[in-house]
């Protein structure tokens, strides 16, 4: 199966300032923004489709959904027609087939969060980059569900990942392990931190991290609260929104 990836730059957070558009068949995932080789491989293409509504990968949906079959993860029309402007053709869901990839369903970076599988691979979105984590806060982020992401991906065992940022990873399953590695011990971190006595959010990320975070306060500081919320749903701190307590 031939998957053509396009890297197109985006007002994106991630570190590559692109976003990963790919072609598979007759099938364009991910059109972020419109470039003249994404715009030649559209014309081959008759579904659009994405792994979730971020707008740093459906910025340029509205332009490729002209004369093509739009599909949206079943639940999440509404939200996908909110940020795109488009109202979906179809929906998919898990286990579906589109253009001879499967459908899975993968949430936590973002609720209406999908990967495509092609047997061999998996084209995972933001589940997964080869450099780095993956931020996991904000609105409809959730810690606990994008660990399960990743551990059900990973037991897939695919061969390579196709990410929605950077380069292919070929070592998907030391990736992945390092990634739910990575993901837990920042959850002691916090959990240390509330136990120490730091109970607001900008206390608690600066006890968590050991680095420099200029540039990225913001998302360090929604990155906790999605921790803190976790620990709170597993009754290992209480959280009432504005301060922790162990």
């Amino acid at each position: 199966m031939d998957i053509d990836r396009f890297s197109v730059p985006t007002p994106t957070r991630a570190p590559t300032g692109t976003t990963n558009a790919y072609r598979v068949g007759d099938l364009l995932i991910d059109p972020a923004t419109r470039t003249d080789a994404l715009d030649a491989a559209a014309q081959s293409a008759s579904h659009v489709a994405v792994t979730h509504t971020h707008p740093d990968h459906v910025g340029a949906l509205a332009h490729y959904a002209d004369s093509r079959t739009v599909w949206a993860l079943s639940g999440h029309a509404e939200r996908f027609e909110e940020v795109t402007g488009v109202s979906p053709d179809e929906t998919l869901s898990e286990g579906d087939r589109l253009a001879g990839l499967t459908v899975l369903e993968t949430p936590g970076h973002a609720p209406d969060h999908v990967a495509f599988s092609t047997g061999r691979g998996v084209l995972c979105g933001d589940l997964a980059m080869a450099e780095g984590s993956v931020f996991v806060g904000g609105a409809g982020a959730d810690v606990a569900t994008y660990l399960d992401s990743l551990r059900r991906v990973r037991d897939l065992d695919p061969v390579v990942l196709y990410p929605g940022h950077g380069e292919v990873i070929d070592a998907p399953t030391k990736r992945l392990d390092w990634l739910i590695d990575h993901r837990l011990e920042r959850e002691r971190r916090v959990l240390r931190a509330v136990e120490a006595g730091n109970e607001t959010i900008a206390a608690i990320r600066d006890a968590a991290y050991e680095r420099d975070l200029a540039g990225v306060e913001d998302l360090a500081a929604l990155t906790v609260e999605a921790h803190l919320k976790k620990l709170a749903n597993e009754d290992e701190i209480e959280w009432d929104g504005e301060r922790a307590r162990a």
